[in-house]
């Protein structure tokens, strides 16, 4: 059996009719990884985890009332927002940094990373939902939290948050109109990255079932700290909660991915 807890759910009212997800909320590995031969300085890096996203889904959680499931290891162990047939679901390098416990790496290693710590998570998360809509009768309202650093390769970033999203626009509509309308704001569609990934978290909970979501995404430097979490999560609330109390954000609706068609009619444990 192994004791390492591969997620945490937070508690929250299932009669809310929201859950909100952090992939990438931490930085952990199990004992027997031995930091996968990295110096202990990566794991405070943006390719180890989210930064300040654990804080933020638990301040959104608690003033929320809200069901939440974090990731709970590196994902430079594992990638939880990608796909079990993904190649860079385990990392060899990662901006840069090479990844000694990553490679070379065995048919079995990468199966039983899958079976160990993958698939609990989204196990976590399928249920989660799942008592959501059953206590409901309707579709959730399902959000995914993630950050990004304020530069890449040298470029900066301007876009204080995004929202990524495939083809359903039902409840990015409303995220980036309402985000938008802080005139301190840039906030991205689609930038700085399409949101569009055949098997991550969104297309696997919901874009195959019909269920309501959008990802956000919030610059690393805004959430760095205390303050910062504070500050957002008093600017999320509001605009989480008005989203939710919208009836057409609770309907199931199959929209087309645009990376392709499905190959399931239902979540994939």
């Amino acid at each position: 059996m192994n004791p390492f807890q591969s997620f945490e759910i937070l508690p929250g009212d299932h009669d809310s009719g929201m859950v909100i997800l952090g992939d990438h909320a931490m930085n952990r590995l199990p004992e027997q990884y031995d930091r996968l031969g990295l110096a202990e300085s990566v794991f405070s890096r943006h390719i180890a985890y989210d930064i300040g996203i654990e804080g933020l889904v638990r301040e959104l959680s608690a003033r929320l009332g809200v069901p939440a499931v974090l990731g709970g290891f590196s994902r430079l162990l594992i990638d939880p927002n990608r796909g079990e047939d993904d190649p860079t679901l385990i990392m060899k390098i990662s901006d840069g940094a090479i990844i000694p416990g990553n490679h070379p790496i065995t048919d079995e290693e990468w199966n039983y990373r899958i079976e160990a710590f993958h698939r609990p998570y989204h196990s976590a998360v399928s249920k989660t939902i799942d008592k959501v809509a059953n206590a409901t009768g309707k579709a959730p309202l399902v959000l995914s939290l993630h950050s990004y650093t304020p530069a890449w390769k040298g470029v900066p970033r301007p876009w204080h948050a995004a929202v990524l999203w495939d083809s359903d626009h039902r409840a990015v509509a409303p995220l980036l109109d309402m985000l938008s309308r802080d005139p301190d704001l840039m906030v991205g569609d689609n930038e700085p990255y399409d949101g569009a990934l055949k098997g991550d978290t969104m297309y696997r909970h919901c874009m195959v079932t019909g269920i309501p979501h959008a990802l956000l995404e919030i610059r690393q430097d805004l959430i760095g700290n205390e303050a910062g979490i504070c500050e957002w999560a008093e600017r999320l609330a509001p605009i989480f909660a008005a989203m939710n109390a919208d009836p057409a954000l609770h309907e199931y609706d199959v929209h087309v991915s645009r990376t392709g068609p499905y190959e399931c009619t239902g979540p994939y444990e």
